[in-house]
């Protein structure tokens, strides 16, 4: 018997996981646009943070042992 049903519930399954999903994506996720906020806010601190440091003059050497160019 059950070889007749589990095939027989699976399209159902399938369904509910899509639906399940669904209601996760609008009513947990946040919306696209506060994402996109967000990862323009975490590309303009790596911009800030990845900027030569204004109080090395040219030709000196990091920390890293680099040669710091302006």
């Amino acid at each position: 018997m059950y070889a007749l049903v589990l095939p027989a519930l699976t399209p159902f399954v399938l369904l509910a996981t899509v639906m399940g999903l669904s209601w996760l994506e609008d009513h947990v996720l946040p919306p696209a646009a506060a994402a996109q906020d967000v990862a323009d806010t975490a590309s303009l601190v790596v911009a800030i943070t990845a900027a030569p440091d204004p109080r090395q003059p040219d030709g000196a050497v990091d920390r890293t042992g680099t040669t710091v160019v302006d």
